[in-house]
């Protein structure tokens, strides 16, 4: 129990900084603005300022920065812009960052004049990452499965809402189904933002997931199956409702990353998938941590749940502050 105590505490100390949608989408877009000549603009985010400021991308070889190489730091990332004069084309070049300082990945986007824009990943592994040819398709399928992935398990808050979701039923099919209609309902939204149908203002939509993970957080602490509040007897409506705010979020983030022309539709849809098996991965261990506790010391279960509620509610309610304050 002590054990279990601490670990969620030192959890919760880590997830407390947090901001809302804390994907950290870190990004790279290299734009042909006429030919020849490009715009570079790009945001790494990090966990603890750099004493000093990154050196700028890595440019194709046939490449050089023009003029002016403007950075600076705001809202916990990097952000820099420049403008670059290319000789020929920069297909089969390679576009980078020399170092990652704080997340695990980039995304650069390559948007040529007379091709189809491409998205490339570039990761710790590959700080430096080939430019495809016009007739190589990028994996965009890949891609964006594996940024939804990443969105639910580094997305502090709608990772923290579906735990207490979890830690709320502690039922594999109700958390199931619960999960399935949090993701049906944030692709409602997160699809209609994205294509310009939906909109609301980002603000109120941090408050608002802030809020829901603190509503859960006192479901969790009041639980009674003997008399099961609205939460409890129906679960996916709860999740559904909740979901819709949290896919205004998920656009938020997935805004700044950008997403293909040529390829919106497949690219939000892998988006989701990866969210979803993020969402099921996510279930499972909880789900699976409970069963063991369950066994190991049944007594001790109810106790921990409550201390759970209330590292939640107290994370929640840090959020809720800050998101209005801020």
């Amino acid at each position: 129990m002590r054990t279990l105590a601490a670990l969620l505490l030192l959890w919760l100390a880590l997830a407390v900084p947090a901001r809302a949608d804390e994907l950290r989408p870190g990004y790279i877009e290299f734009a042909e603005q006429a030919p020849g000549q490009w715009s570079l603009a790009w945001k790494r985010p990090y966990l603890q300022p750099p004493p000093e400021p990154p050196p700028p991308p890595i440019l194709p070889d046939n490449c050089t920065y023009q003029g002016e190489v403007r950075q600076g730091a705001a809202g916990g990332a990097v952000l820099g812009r420049a403008d670059v004069r290319c000789t020929g084309a920069v297909a089969g070049k390679t576009l980078g960052v020399a170092d990652l300082i704080g997340q695990t990945d980039l995304l650069a986007r390559v948007i040529p004049l007379d091709a189809p824009a491409q998205a490339i990943r570039i990761t710790a592994a590959t700080p430096q990452a080939t430019i495809a040819a016009e007739e190589i398709r990028p994996p965009v399928w890949r891609t964006y499965f594996v940024i939804g992935v990443e969105h639910i398990l580094e997305g502090w808050d709608h990772l923290l809402f579906v735990i207490a979701l979890v830690l709320l039923l502690r039922s594999w099919r109700q958390a199931v189904i619960a999960a399935t209609a949090f993701t049906v309902a944030h692709s409602i939204t997160l699809a209609g933002a994205s294509l310009g149908w939906l909109a609301m203002p980002q603000r109120p939509v941090e408050v608002l997931i802030a809020l829901s993970i603190v509503f859960l957080a006192v479901e969790i602490a009041r639980r009674d199956p003997a008399r099961p509040s609205l939460a409890m007897r129906l679960p996916w409506v709860v999740a559904f409702l909740f979901g819709l705010l949290h896919g205004f979020g998920f656009a938020g983030a997935l805004a700044e990353i950008g997403l293909p022309d040529d390829a919106l539709v497949p690219a939000l849809v892998a988006f989701n998938l990866g969210v979803e098996a993020g969402q099921l991965l996510v279930v499972g261990v909880t789900l699976a941590a409970i069963a063991a506790l369950t066994r190991v010391a049944s007594a001790r279960l109810e106790p921990a749940m409550r201390l759970a509620s209330y590292g939640i509610g107290i994370t929640g309610a840090y959020w809720l502050v800050d998101r209005l304050a801020g």
